[in-house]
């Protein structure tokens, strides 16, 4: 018992004693003498590496002390979080490559340029590699490695150094997400004991709600680098255009039980654009990393888990332009040593595995410099002739109702170093229309070519059926917007007009001035919802059409559909000038054409003083968050409002509900989560605040517990067992995530005249669905106002026996409850901030939910 005692005790105090003797000739190679002038990390940052977790100000601290010290070292701040923390790159090479460093970009640029690459002298150019650490902020050892890094590169000795770092600019990109990294530092050190308790159990090892993964606004930012919603994103990818390295490494962190990952992955989930020649590089630099781990005895594996197929994630960001992207996976200790089955993990033990495949993979790089070079002279001159051979010679794109939208599309090409264009004449093809001004036209034969390829493409044939992440993300079905193919005869110069590289959002006017009677504004612009806050938070009476009518404008007579905005001026109680200089900043600054109205009698159709025009309420807007509820999608509703609407959201804990807390506002939004353990209290709150008259908006999950305490009616399809019979042990996991749906986009029908479809011009539209959830259409057939068709694959996996049964289910359905309404989204509309063309469905039942009648509901 005594022994038995003992060695618990030594056990247990073990990673301490470790954790204070870690030195930094742990993690460094030792046949290599440092530049003494060069500040070490504990110089500055005040304690060893991995003795604490890295703060993100100590990390920007070192940073910019070794780029003072060493004239290896230059540093740039390339963007700013939302919280106002510098994301920075470190530029690592001789002072005669810092000499010659514009020449060097340009010469890496001339490589993509498949005409003139032959005339280089790729033999004098040197590589380049960006390293890249802990684009989630709670997976740290990436971040805390970069220390090291830096430190290494800088000041390193000796003839071989030397010659290393005049054949390679070394990128170093120390923190992808400075918001998250920071909030974890912050949890982890502020619960780390003097005798450390490798338990994990322990309150170190288990953060509270939204955790540190995340940024600001709670988004993984590790699924961004397609879609540059967020401005580290935009910076990054600012970046990596800017310089275009040969390789780029994205280090994580994986579950504690784990060992280590390095990419190639799983070779049936590579997406068929990246060339073959990308995954034999990648394995062939995998070699370097396996002799780096080996020779400390690592565990690691290569082609099994992870894959390659999203092109929004960084590792395989850049593989569709010419790059090498490789993704590193350490199993985490989430704190500074805990339990593992493989023994206790410690922090600095995954520092180092990061440090080391940092080392390997410059060194991999430097040896295989021409290689890399070829590979991306190869990849652009093979986009050339790819180009010219297709068959589609440009792509027409844009919606003329909506300027928000048009714009953000073109804002996201342009960061991808997509050259597209102003339509220059107006344009009708297969029956669509695009006006000149008001739509983008695309040239094909561009080097971005396969990019282009990449985000139009619909799939629906795959080698594979498991995916790590989405399997599509068609970006014309995402923005809901009409595009075209032009072939040969359709396409030429004379439809090209402006370059656009750096796109703004057009402003609008107020068609007809200071009016002395009425404004109106159609819903078709994105951001319409913007300038409706702005003028309910004017305290004005606001109306909505719920059918159309025709009035005198300065401009003519015009239609209004649908959806119209109507500021009446006789029954406002707030002076006439300011609500016109409300509205003119909205339509100059929210692109939002408003209408002046000299009278209340229509030309056609209902009056400005019909019944037919429903009062609007002021939404006070609440979402419940909390442990058990998704802080991806609760983010993105906070977001969504915060940033594009600009009008306030409160985030409220799920367990403060009870009595009136929900008095105070009159919508309330439940995303997909467990809502298991709401108390008894706080169920019957939240139904007696729907009875007396407020929108409860429940998305995917939270439509089975509004089913369950009876605030919903809606049944689920019926599904016959998908058992096929017994199946291999080998193969059970592999049958069992076949049924999974990552994410795909189907066909959907939309009722434009209910409240919820307002601003959609077209029945038509395109629906993101990452569930299972599939929900029949109601009895009451209005009260599913969207819907997917008989036959809904439009692009993306979804195993045979869904695509069965997924036709015809709904997507949105609305029940009354008391004087309240129930929204339920079965399909997340906000997703990832960039399925702009759902996004507008969210905002109608924020603003207009509460108008929907009775009549159209279940």
């Amino acid at each position: 018992m005594k022994s038995t005692l003992l060695s618990l005790l030594f056990w247990l105090i073990t990673p301490a004693l470790l954790l204070a003797q870690v030195q930094l000739d742990y993690y460094l190679p030792d046949d290599v003498t440092y530049d003494p002038d060069i500040p070490t990390p504990a110089e500055v940052i005040g304690h060893e590496v991995g003795e604490w977790h890295i703060t993100h100000d100590k990390l920007v601290f070192y940073m910019q002390a070794l780029a003072e010290a060493s004239d290896r070292v230059t540093i740039e701040e390339y963007a700013r979080t939302f919280e106002g923390r510098p994301l920075l790159l470190l530029t690592i090479t001789t002072p005669e490559n810092h000499a010659n460093i514009d020449q060097i970009r340009e010469n890496q640029a001339l490589l993509r340029d498949a005409d003139r690459s032959g005339d280089l002298d790729v033999d004098a150019m040197p590589v380049i590699v960006n390293l890249g650490y802990s684009v989630h902020g709670n997976e740290p050892s990436g971040s805390n490695a970069s220390l090291l890094s830096a430190y290494y590169y800088a000041a390193a000795q000796g003839p071989e150094m030397e010659e290393k770092l005049s054949n390679t600019i070394i990128l170093i990109d120390p923190s992808l997400n400075p918001d998250g990294l920071q909030r974890f530092a912050g949890w982890v050190n502020m619960h780390k004991s003097n005798v450390i308790n490798p338990d994990p159990a322990d309150r170190e090892y288990n953060e509270v709600w939204p955790n540190g993964r995340t940024n600001h606004y709670w988004f993984d930012l590790n699924r961004d680098w397609m879609p540059v919603v967020h401005p580290e994103s935009r910076g990054r990818i600012n970046m990596f255009h800017k310089w275009r390295p040969h390789v780029l490494t994205d280090h994580h962190e994986m579950g504690t039980n784990a060992t280590y990952f390095f990419q190639p992955g799983i070779p049936s989930r590579t997406h068929p654009l990246t060339p073959q020649r990308n995954q034999d590089l990648t394995a062939a630099i995998a070699e370097y990393h396996a002799a780096a781990l080996d020779e400390v005895q690592g565990l690691y594996y290569t082609k099994e888990v992870f894959d390659d197929f999203y092109y929004g994630k960084g590792s395989t960001y850049p593989d569709i332009f010419g790059s090498i992207g490789i993704l590193f996976e350490q199993a985490s200790s989430r704190g500074h040593a805990q339990e593992s089955v493989h023994g206790v993990v410690e922090f600095p033990f995954t520092i180092r595995n990061q440090f080391l495949t940092s080392l390997s993979t410059v060194d991999a790089s430097v040896d295989m410099r021409l290689e890399l070079h070829e590979n991306m002279r190869a990849h652009y001159r093979e986009v050339r002739d790819e180009a010219a051979r297709s068959s589609v010679k440009g792509i027409v794109i844009g919606d003329h109702r909506d300027q928000g939208k048009n714009f953000h599309f073109a804002d996201l090409m342009s960061h991808h170093n997509v050259k597209l264009y102003e339509l220059a004449e107006d344009l009708t093809v297969d029956n669509k229309e695009f006006q000149a001004g008001r739509a983008w036209v695309i040239p094909m034969e561009q080097q971005e070519y396969k990019f282009i390829e990449a985000m139009f493409e619909q799939r629906t044939e795959f080698e594979d059926s498991l995916f790590y992440d989405v399997s599509t993300w068609t970006l014309p079905h995402a923005f809901n917007l009409p595009y075209a193919e032009l072939s040969s005869r359709q396409f030429g110069s004379s439809l090209m007009g402006s370059e656009v590289s750096a796109p703004e959002l057009p402003a609008a006017e107020v068609v007809g001035g200071r009016s002395n009677y009425a404004y109106a504004f159609e819903w078709d612009e994105y951001y319409a919802p913007r300038t409706l806050y702005r003028l309910h938070d004017l305290g004005l009476r606001l109306k909505v059409a719920s059918d159309t009518f025709q009035s005198v404008t300065a401009g003519g007579s015009k239609d209004f559909d649908y959806g119209t905005i109507l500021v009446s001026l006789g029954i406002q109680d707030v002076d006439e000038e300011e609500i016109y200089q409300t509205l003119r900043t909205a339509a100059e600054e929210d692109g939002v054409t408003i209408y002046s109205l000299s009278s209340g009698l229509s030309t056609g159709g209902i009056d400005l003083g019909s019944p037919s025009m429903n009062n609007l309420r002021k939404p006070d807007v609440a979402i419940l968050a909390g442990r058990g509820v998704s802080n991806l999608e609760v983010g993105e509703v906070w977001h969504q409002l915060d940033q594009r609407y600009e009008m306030p959201i409160t985030i409220l804990d799920k367990h403060r509900v009870g009595g009136n807390t929900l008095s105070r506002y009159n919508t309330l939004v439940m995303v997909n989560g467990n809502y298991g353990d709401l108390s008894n209290g706080a169920v019957e709150g939240i139904k007696e605040w729907v009875r007396d008259g407020g929108t409860l908006i429940v998305q995917r999950n939270a439509i089975n517990w509004a089913r369950r305490e009876g605030l919903k009616d809606v049944e689920p399809v019926e599904r016959e067992s998908t058992e096929q019979g017994r199946v291999p042990y080998a193969d059970l996991s592999a049958t069992r995530g076949a049924q999974v749906l990552g994410g795909s986009i189907f066909s959907g029908k939309i009722d434009v005249t209910n409240p919820l479809g307002y601003g959609f011009r077209s029945e038509d539209l395109h629906i993101f669905r990452n569930s299972t959830n599939f929900l029949q259409q109601t009895s009451n057939l209005a009260a599913t106002p969207l819907w997917l068709t008989d036959e809904p694959l439009v692009s993306g996996y979804i195993s045979d026996e869904n695509l069965e049964i997924i036709g015809g289910t709904a997507s949105v359905i609305v029940s009354s409850y008391g004087s309240g309404r129930v929204i339920a989204f079965v399909d997340n509309p906000n997703f990832r901030a960039f399925w702009y063309g759902t996004n507008k469905l969210f905002a109608n039942a924020v603003f207009f939910g509460n108008t929907i009648s009775w009549q159209a509901t279940n």
